[in-house]
């Protein structure tokens, strides 16, 4: 009864052994692990794939608070892995701490669903939901982070080595795959449907929220099959533990007692010396973490800088299909899933056949330098994407472009300046905003028309930092009519063109573009200035209280704005388009170059490196290695945080400025690898194992002795 009570004791806890898949060594329960994977990532990466975009049109932020709230969320993801790892080994277990930071996971996207709806609150209150539901977001991922791979691997038994290293395979792609189809879909759903009259958020939101529910329902539904391992202690404490007692006993023993030959090893006194050796095996590795944050600050750009660059640029590729610019990150995954085994069965064996010696540490400085290339080739395609782009006016300066409406030519005189030199023909596309000074935050200007040899003076009030458009026209009376109209001159985050029409006509007009009203009054009335989605715009319809017109647009491109001039000749109503701000004219797979760059760096960088980490660590301090390296990813987005509140820069210099910086931390880090010597944590088992048997030979060479030294002892008589 003893034997069984002690089996049963054994396995108390770890559930009845699960079935197996198709006669495999497979067990059922990591189908139920696997989908619930998919689901999880799903709902992640699609959140996360609109959110940049949903703070800059939603909350209506700025390009730089958005890029820093984003990398502030992405860091929070990465920090709350050590909250979960500690509670699912310290208390509750990897099985309940699943689920119960799973339904947190759930709450928070409901909370964010909710701040996506308009008809919910103010602004204020949006705001409020959203960063509630990002923190809950981020304690939810991030806490089942380290434990549902862990999870999975406990379903395996020990003899199933090999079939739990294709699981890890089969986990990462199912990763991959839901990366790739959330990044397709949740942008889809944000652009083409549209509810409460715009992108629908709501909606974009909602779906990851729903496939979150399926991933907990399913990760539930296999609760009867799961081996569910109790919860043995947090070893991440332990080690903290240890290093605080270290601190603490050398603080206080340091002018008492001999110097050590290590500062840890103040511990001894309380902790086995095997935990202090491995402890000082993994500072030697952790040493090496300090300078990697640099590379994660580049990679995670993907999902704001880089997706507002994508946002300016043409993303039409032919045959009706037009890629949203938050689609493009699944590039990423995409090549993840292609550079990996064209890396370990390609380029690897063939630096290998030229004789070079390429250890992980060399890998991973190999990493740095393509991810810095990729921020090169991004500063490339930024600087010609900016060349379409109308930047503001700094203080004490203004923007002005002139529209010649008259039948002749013009020339424009700006009081003591030389502003426009040549004449203006008619109803000529402007030839850009010209820069216009002033001597304080505004300035009236006297403003000279010469038409025809007769002169026109319009006196005319302009301020700093503001764009206009100063439309020349000639009156009933004959007489020159200046007409000043402020500019909206920021590019759409979505690729939307602007559209206003001049109506030259003697009668009102109502215009009606898809499914947007413009209003001109006659005589010269400028019509409000309105985005609308690319395409082809042609059989518009014109009203008057006479009659009714119809007029081709044409295709009003990524970006672009445009003024329509509306005439009346004859019985029909003509056109003039001019593109005030020229289109996106790059192309969007110009960002190819630079994904290729980034992904082939993370495969050198990523994977080596938590491949040299465990290699360089005892098993028992393999967790302990993970928490450091989520840690630098944490770091990373912390720095990119900084630069995009603090900098100040444009946006090219940035991203140079990113690439410099990440190429002197990798010669750095160079610097370091060559000084680190690689060691193999199984010696240290070896050797704590002699330690031990030569232990146990000098016990029992003293029991020995002392039975010797016993028998040769003379006996006592009695009294």
């Amino acid at each position: 009864m003893g034997k069984i009570k002690d089996v049963d004791a054994e396995n108390h806890g770890k559930g009845p052994r699960s079935p197996k898949l198709c006669a495999t060594n497979y067990p059922v329960s990591i189908a139920f692990i696997v989908v619930n994977e998919f689901c999880e990532r799903f709902s992640y990466y699609g959140m996360k794939a609109v959110l940049t975009l949903y703070f800059i049109h939603y909350l209506n932020w700025d390009k730089n608070l958005s890029t820093a709230v984003y990398h502030a969320f992405s860091s929070l993801c990465y920090f709350t892995p050590l909250l979960g790892a500690v509670i699912a080994d310290s208390w509750l277990g990897k099985f309940k701490t699943i689920i119960y930071l799973s339904i947190v996971y759930v709450i928070g996207h409901v909370i964010k669903s909710v701040g996506a709806i308009p008809d919910v609150g103010d602004s204020t209150l949006h705001i409020a939901l959203s960063m509630l539901g990002l923190v809950l977001i981020a304690v939810g991922t991030g806490g089942i982070k380290p434990c549902v791979a862990a999870f999975g691997g406990d379903q395996f038994d020990e003899e199933n080595t090999e079939e739990r290293t294709k699981f890890f395979s089969i986990f990462y792609m199912s990763i991959n795959a839901g990366s790739v189809l959330s990044t397709i879909v949740t942008p889809i759903l944000r652009g083409d449907v549209k509810c409460f009259g715009g992108d629908c958020y709501a909606l974009a939101f909602g779906v990851p929220a729903v496939l979150m529910v399926i991933a907990l329902v399913v990760f539930i539904s296999g609760s009867g099959l799961y081996k569910k391992s109790p919860p043995e202690g947090n070893v991440l404490v332990r080690v903290c533990k240890c290093i605080g007692f270290a601190i603490q006993n050398r603080w206080r023993n340091s002018k008492k007692s001999p110097k050590k030959s290590h500062w840890l090893d103040w511990a001894e006194e309380k902790y086995p010396k095997r935990l202090i050796q491995e402890i000082k095996m993994v500072f030697r590795v952790l040493v090496l973490y300090i300078p990697l944050p640099m590379f994660w600050a580049l990679f995670d750009q993907q999902g704001s800088r880089w997706t507002l660059q994508a946002t300016r640029m043409n993303m039409d590729f032919g045959g009706g299909f037009i890629l949203k610019p938050d689609q493009m990150q699944m590039l990423n995954a995409l090549l993840i899933l292609v550079f990996i085994p064209i890396f370990d069965m390609g380029i690897y064996p063939l630096i290998g056949l030229c004789r070079i010696k390429l250890t992980p540490l060399r890998k991973m400085a190999a990493g740095m330098i393509l991810a810095a290339l990729a921020f090169c080739a991004a500063t490339v395609v930024e600087i010609n994407v900016i060349k379409t782009v109308v930047e503001p006016s700094p203080a004490k300066q203004s923007l002005v472009q002139v529209y010649n409406l008259m039948d002749s030519d013009v020339t424009v005189q700006f009081q003591g300046h030389t502003v426009f030199s040549n004449p203006l023909k008619p109803n000529e596309d402007p030839s850009g905003y010209t820069s216009l000074p002033l001597t304080g935050q505004s300035q009236l200007y006297t403003v000279t028309v010469i038409h025809n040899r007769a002169e026109s003076k319009c006196e005319l009030t302009f301020t700093e930092r503001t764009a206009y458009s100063l439309f020349l026209h000639t009156a009933q009376t004959g007489d020159i009519v200046c007409k000043l109209v402020k500019d909206h001159i920021t590019k759409s985050e979505t690729g939307d063109a602007y559209l206003r029409f001049i109506n030259t006509h003697t009668e009102n007009i109502n215009i009606t573009v898809g499914t947007d009203e413009f209003y001109a009054a006659a005589n010269y009335g400028i019509s409000q200035n309105i985005s609308l989605p690319r395409g082809e715009y042609n059989g518009v319809v014109c009203k008057t209280n006479s009659n009714q017109y119809h007029i081709d647009l044409g295709l009003l491109d990524f970006g672009a704005f445009y003024t329509v001039i509306l005439s009346k000749k004859s019985d029909s109503l003509t056109i003039v388009k001019m593109e005030d701000i020229q289109a996106n004219n790059i192309h969007i797979t110009w960002q190819i170059p630079q994904y290729v760059f980034l992904t082939a760096g993370e495969v050198m960088f990523s994977i080596t490196g938590l491949e040299f980490s465990y290699s360089q660590a005892p098993a028992s301090m393999k967790s302990v290695l993970q928490a450091g390296w989520l840690m630098t990813v944490a770091f990373g987005n912390v720095i990119v945080l900084i630069v995009a509140e603090g900098a100040g820069m444009e946006q090219w210099t940035e991203f140079i400025l990113f690439a410099g910086l990440l190429v002197a931390v990798s010669i750095i880090f160079s610097i370091m690898a060559y000084f680190y010597t690689y060691v193999d944590p199984d010696q240290l088992d070896k050797t704590f194992r002699e330690d031990t048997d030569d232990e146990k030979v000098k016990s029992s060479d003293s029991k020995i002795k002392e039975t010797v030294s016993l028998t040769d002892m003379p006996k006592q008589t009695k009294m």
